[in-house]
């Protein structure tokens, strides 16, 4: 599974207008948010039609599929909870 390339980040172009909203991350190339000094969150395409994110919830990364609305919800939820948890850690 490659990196998510210019033509892939276009079509998830609303996912990533939304993330840009969230305070406390920095978006350093088109697409790969930091969280301070950090890598927080970059995303992977699968083919035409499937995405994932890596998420770093803890001291690794997650990876998560964010390939329907519901899924991109789902990963907007995480995105804020970690940034209002104050450590970046996933509440078990």
């Amino acid at each position: 599974m490659k990196h998510a390339g210019p033509a892939a980040l276009d079509r998830i172009e609303s996912l990533l207008k939304e993330i840009r909203k969230r305070e406390g991350l920095k978006e350093k190339t088109r697409g790969n948010f930091y969280r301070g000094s950090r890598a927080f969150l970059h995303f992977h395409e699968h083919g035409e039609v499937e995405f994932y994110a890596d998420i770093r919830l803890a001291d690794d990364f997650e990876r998560l599929r964010a390939t329907t609305v519901a899924e991109r919800a789902k990963l907007l939820r995480l995105i804020d909870k970690s940034l209002n948890d104050g450590n970046g850690r996933r509440a078990r």
